[in-house]
């Protein structure tokens, strides 16, 4: 529906749907002359109440005139049908009525009726009590229809702007993946390592209370724990034997060297990666790095991936080392709570230690990948 001045209205009423429910032939054809003469171009009539709800269904009339006493249904029982059947707003009802009591208008308007005429009525009165409600009537209507219209435009918008950031979200998506291949690439971990750290890691958070939103999260984010080291020269990250003091420090570098590459962008994806990038090798004695935080001063999401990056690290095999038993990681990790890792979340390890093994049974190198 296009939109329509509300001044429009007067004009409009002429083309209204008028339905005349009258048992009486003459009262019937009364009307109609009465309408055609004033420009009503769409107008019907029964004289058999039964038919009243099936029309209005049918034409989704904008006035019903109503006789009251007639065979088969009185308009009181009319009124009451169309109340109980029709789901659509009823239109106004103009009651025709030979009462004169005020006991009959009364519960006429009580019944649903908008205005009533008496019979015999004068023409003037009924074309302007017509008019009248035929008038409230499309105003109303047209506020329907227009409040229509903004809706499904305000849905239509939502879709598209819901499309676009599904759309933004899967880019970053593809973003984080692809640094994660690309620190994959320089460091000697495999990608097998990074899926089952951050299933892990996604064990560990749901344990803390974290909801499947942040989970989701947490699963994609958590590979970027060692994005930084892309910018570790590889004099340092592929040095065999053991690092200097000095090369030590510039291998701790690649927390903050993590979080500078993933700052910049507000979204919830990125901002928990940049969180685990540059809070991952705190300790929850103040003694890790870069910041030297403690406590529940490091990110829940830095504690979770510092935990389930050193279990897995440990059992597994590297070219500079055998793996671990899952005995002497777990005996380590014990020893280790409430100084390198929170105590909580080893609670939550110890707990969910059949689950992670799961884990790394399912996501094993075969022989030869390292």
């Amino acid at each position: 529906m296009a939109d329509v001045p509300m001044n429009e209205f007067e004009i409009n009423t002429k083309t209204a749907t008028i339905l005349v429910v009258d048992d009486e032939a003459v009262n019937v054809k009364l009307l109609l002359r009465t309408l055609k003469a004033a420009e009503y171009s769409n107008v019907i009539s029964t004289q058999d109440p039964r038919q009243v709800l099936a029309l209005q269904k049918a034409h989704n009339c904008d006035l019903i005139l109503l006789d009251i006493n007639m065979p088969y249904m009185d308009g009181y029982a009319v009124m009451e049908q169309l109340k109980a059947e029709v789901t659509e707003p009823l239109p106004p009802i103009l009651v025709l009525t030979a009462q004169h009591m005020q006991e009959f208008r009364q519960k006429a308007l009580d019944s649903g009726a908008r205005d009533y005429v008496t019979k015999p009525f004068d023409s003037n009165e009924l074309l302007s009590r017509v008019r009248n409600l035929l008038e409230v009537q499309l105003s109303h209507k047209y506020i329907r229809q227009h409040n229509e219209i903004l809706e499904k435009k305000v849905e239509e918008r939502t879709q598209e702007i819901q499309k676009a950031n599904a759309q933004l979200h899967k880019s970053r998506l593809l973003i984080v993946h692809k640094l994660g291949r690309a620190a994959e690439y320089r460091d000697e971990e495999t990608g097998l390592h990074i899926i089952r750290m951050s299933k892990m890691a996604v064990l560990l958070g749901r344990a803390a209370g974290m909801n499947q939103q942040q989970l989701d999260l947490l699963l994609n984010a958590a590979p970027m724990h060692d994005v930084g080291k892309i910018g570790i020269p590889d004099s340092i990250l592929l040095k065999p034997g053991k690092l200097e003091p000095d090369e030590w420090e510039i291998m701790k570098t690649h927390a903050q060297i993590g979080a500078d590459i993933l700052d910049g962008d507000e979204s919830v994806l990125l901002t928990m990666a940049r969180d685990i990038a540059l809070n991952h090798h705190e300790k929850w004695d103040g003694t890790g790095y870069p910041n030297g935080l403690k406590g529940e001063a490091i990110p829940l999401v830095g504690r979770i991936c510092a935990l389930a990056d050193v279990f897995d690290a440990l059992t597994s095999k590297r070219p500079y080392k055998e793996p671990w038993t899952t005995e002497d990681a777990v005996a380590l990790i014990k020893k280790e709570s409430g100084q390198h890792f929170d105590p909580q979340l080893v609670a939550h390890f110890l707990m969910l230690l059949p689950e992670c093994l799961a884990i790394k049974n399912k996501y094993t190198e075969l022989e030869g990948d390292d």
